[in-house]
């Protein structure tokens, strides 16, 4: 199991989702409740306190985490803002698609410039470059490249 992610991502993340307390279907027609958690247990009408939102983010996120963590070389070195920023694109496209990016295949392989403006080829939905996707790799970024 990989360590938590640290206070800065998940300000990055919470920024970028934003929190909604009562269930949505998303552009996709996924329910969807909190800080963009989806599942078997987000029905219509449901309702969450604040807390809960935190709750269910943070057993998300975990998810991501060690997924994240188990597709980096052991060779990599690995600080946790780069981790950070990883999970945050990770817990955005999916972890399928996080496997198969060039932000993980430049960073293992040693080359964190590459990696780091590889983040910013995720900011597209349906072909189409979209102002909050471009604003949130942008922020991956920066966070990527923090000592």
């Amino acid at each position: 199991m990989s360590d938590p992610v640290n206070q800065a991502t998940i300000d990055l993340i919470k920024r970028n989702e934003g929190c909604v307390l009562h269930a949505y279907q998303d552009s996709v027609g996924v329910w969807t409740i909190g800080y963009g958690h989806t599942g078997q247990d987000v029905t219509a009408g449901m309702t969450i306190a604040q807390d809960r939102a935190e709750e269910l983010l943070r057993a998300d996120l975990g998810k991501f985490e060690d997924g994240v963590d188990d597709a980096l070389a052991e060779s990599a070195d690995t600080t946790d803002n780069q981790f950070g920023a990883m999970v945050s694109l990770a817990f955005n496209i999916g972890l399928g698609n996080f496997g198969t990016s060039s932000v993980l295949r430049h960073h293992n392989t040693g080359d964190a410039a590459a990696a780091a403006d590889a983040f910013l080829l995720w900011n597209k939905a349906g072909g189409e470059v979209l102002a909050g996707l471009d604003r949130r790799r942008h922020e991956e970024r920066t966070l990527y490249l923090t000592p």
